[in-house]
């Protein structure tokens, strides 16, 4: 049940960052290391996928030292969900933590 927790957690943290700047997925599994998350890529990329199949997430390649590295971004409909996330999210922890 913590798993899932974590995995919803983890999920918003990549919707902030992506609405930031392009994220990629070693940087973000370097990223949320820093936070405690200890993701492999086998879990990270499908979590991608299905944000980008959600439509959260866009993603587009680029070419770096001769390696195609892919992009995600945030969408409008990412955007959307993000800023709904973060009312309830104050919410929550106005509750749970006063």
């Amino acid at each position: 049940m913590i798993r899932d927790f974590f995995l919803g957690f983890i999920k918003i943290h990549i919707l902030h960052h992506a609405a930031k700047e392009p994220v990629y997925g070693l940087w973000l599994i370097e990223e949320l290391d820093n936070h405690g998350y200890k993701l492999s890529p086998g879990t990270l990329y499908p979590m991608l996928h299905r944000l980008e199949e959600q439509h959260y997430l866009e993603s587009y390649s680029e070419t770096i030292d001769s390696k195609v590295r892919k992009y995600y971004k945030i969408t409008p409909t990412g955007t959307d969900a993000l800023s709904k996330i973060k009312v309830k999210m104050q919410e929550l922890v106005r509750e749970v933590l006063t």
